[in-house]
């Protein structure tokens, strides 16, 4: 369901490149301009991926620049914590009917992750068992169906062991 889903959002951005103004995108102007062996008609057809797309190019080099912005602003991280889902949690393996694997739910998987992660920045931020928390900032990684997410946090200026 996921892929059909991708799918429909892709052919979305490739279809309406010029409501999503991709013609303005000044780099693939000047690279198609400074190659002069580079015949257009032979290019194929450029589909530029915007922002508002997940792990596209520019929603990564956007992501990296806030990141850069809270370190300018708030200082070095002083938490780094990483957290990686575990499919024998007892609230996964509860769920689950007869015969199957937590690999064969994605859904719940990814749901009891999220709410975990939820009550530990609750924790840090709302519970300041580190002292008070100016700004964090987390990221997901999925790796081999399950997933992990770091989480930076500066707490007062301090670094924390």
């Amino acid at each position: 369901m996921y892929v059909k889903v991708e799918s429909e959002r892709l052919r979305f951005i490739a279809l309406n490149q010029t409501k999503l103004r991709a013609e303005n995108y000044i780099h693939l102007q000047d690279a198609i301009r400074n190659d002069a062996d580079l015949n257009p008609n032979n290019l194929g057809q450029m589909v530029i991926l915007p922002s508002s797309f997940v792990n596209s190019p520019r929603y990564l080099h956007e992501y990296t620049q806030d990141a850069f912005t809270y370190v300018r602003n708030y200082g070095r991280p002083d938490l780094f914590i990483t957290m990686t889902c575990n499919p024998a949690w007892p609230e996964i393996t509860t769920e689950l009917m007869p015969g199957q694997n937590s690999t064969d739910r994605h859904d719940l998987t990814a749901r009891v992750f999220k709410i975990k992660v939820q009550k530990l920045v609750a924790l840090l931020t709302k519970g300041k068992i580190f002292g008070d928390v100016k700004c964090f900032m987390y990221s997901i990684e999925w790796q081999k169906r399950f997933a992990s997410r770091a989480l930076t946090a500066v707490v007062d200026g301090k670094i924390t062991p």
